[in-house]
C-alpha cells in the first residue's frame, strides 16, 4: 500500500468515525418553555392601576409579570389585588401564587393559595382558584373552597357569586351558621 493511499484510507476511517461520534443516539434532556422563554416583555415588581370613567376599580401587584402581546394578556407571580368601590374606596384584596390577567376583557384569575379578605377583615374566602369576569360582575370557581364571616362557615365544590356575596350560588354546600344552624353534610 502506498502512502498516499493510507493517508487516505486514514482520512477516510477518521471522517467516518468522526460521523459516528456526531449520530445523536444518547439521551438528550427535553425542552421546556417557560412563561419567562416565550413572553413578549418581562417585568419585574408591577403595578397597574385599573381604571373606569376616571375611577380607580382595582390595583394589580406582582413580584413579575410576563405580557403576550397575542392574546393580550399577562401572566403573573406572587400576585396582590386590591378592589375599589364606586367612590374609590378599598373592598377587598386578593392574594395568589399566580394569576392571569386579560387586558381586554379585565377577566382576571388567581390560581395556588388564593385568598380574599374584606377590608374590613370580617370576610374571608380561600381556595385554589378564583376567576373574575367583569362582564357579568361576577366571581366563581369550580375548586373546593371555605368562607369565613363572624361565626358563619361555609364551604362546598364550587360557586358563582357578585363581588359583593348578596347573589351567592354554591355547589355540595355544607356549614355552620353562627346561630347554629348546620348545613346538610356539615359535621
Amino acid at each position: 500500500m502506498t502512502a498516499a493511499r493510507v493517508v487516505t484510507v486514514g482520512v477516510i476511517v477518521a471522517a467516518v468515525a468522526f460521523a459516528a461520534g456526531c449520530n445523536e443516539t444518547g439521551a438528550r434532556p427535553g425542552v421546556l418553555a417557560t412563561a419567562a422563554d416565550t413572553a413578549d416583555q418581562t417585568l419585574i415588581k408591577v403595578r397597574h392601576y385599573i381604571t373606569r370613567d376616571g375611577v380607580q376599580k382595582s390595583l394589580v401587584e406582582a413580584d413579575t409579570a410576563y405580557y403576550y402581546e397575542g392574546s393580550q394578556s399577562f401572566e403573573l407571580r406572587v400576585v396582590t389585588v386590591t378592589f375599589y368601590d364606586a367612590d374609590g374606596a378599598p373592598t377587598s384584596t386578593l392574594t395568589s401564587n399566580e394569576g392571569t390577567y386579560q387586558t381586554m376583557t379585565g377577566a382576571m384569575q388567581g390560581r395556588g393559595n388564593v385568598v380574599v379578605r374584606s377590608a374590613d377583615l370580617t370576610r374571608t374566602l380561600k381556595s385554589q382558584e378564583l376567576n373574575y369576569d367583569p362582564g357579568k360582575n361576577e366571581i366563581s370557581t369550580d375548586q373546593p373552597y371555605s368562607y369565613d364571616q363572624g361565626g358563619n362557615h361555609l364551604e362546598g365544590t364550587g360557586f358563582t357569586s357578585d363581588p359583593n356575596f348578596q347573589r351567592m350560588t354554591t355547589t355540595a354546600p355544607r356549614g355552620r351558621a353562627a346561630e347554629g344552624v348546620v348545613l346538610p353534610g356539615s359535621e
